[in-house]
């Protein structure tokens, strides 16, 4: 990341909107915005693989669910955020991965300039090809600030997407169970 190029953008920004860049408020404005990219696109570049390669021998072959993981990431059409939680199942074939471990995949997508349906469907294939289950489904409900603020201005929206791989997208009453449980 180039924090010499982000700050003199953000000081074209600020200029472009009529601030005074040299006011005293404005001042430390360009480093702070620099050392807040540094962790909102921390994920740029990163791999989910590392988080997903470490796993573990199970005689358990049920369903997994890691529910209700929150996430933060910026929308790449406004650059205004968007955030909810992230509900993932797997079912193993003879291996699980740590439960963080699908909270860190979450991380590594989510800390991007992204849209919601690419973050969900990213989850999924990364958890497909790396832990090999039998299927996955990742489901995602979140609020964009783009709706919210600006436009069409509908605080309180909710977006939904989910996408399901694998064993989940031939028996439904998988998919049902998996709704059932992150809804209880």
């Amino acid at each position: 990341m180039d924090k010499n190029k982000i700050e003199k953008a953000v000081r074209l920004f600020l200029e472009g909107i009529g601030e005074d860049v040299n006011r005293e408020g404005l001042l430390d404005t360009p480093s702070r915005i620099s050392a807040m990219c540094e962790e909102l696109f921390s994920g740029i570049g990163n791999d989910a693989e590392e988080h997903l390669s470490k796993t573990f021998t199970a005689e358990n072959n049920e369903m997994v669910i890691e529910k209700d993981i929150t996430f933060y990431s910026v929308c790449e059409h406004h650059f205004l955020p968007f955030y909810g939680k992230v509900h993932i199942a797997y079912i193993p074939d003879k291996k699980v991965v740590g439960l963080s471990k699908l909270a860190r995949t979450v991380e590594v997508y989510a800390r991007r300039a992204q849209i919601q349906e690419q973050l969900t469907c990213q989850i999924a294939e990364d958890i497909m090809e790396h832990l090999k289950p039998k299927g996955v489904m990742v489901y995602i409900e979140a609020e964009h600030m783009c709706m919210t603020m600006r436009g069409i201005k509908k605080p309180g929206s909710k977006t939904v997407s989910f996408v399901t791989k694998g064993i989940f997208e031939e028996k439904e009453s998988l998919k049902q169970t998996f709704f059932q449980l992150i809804k209880g």
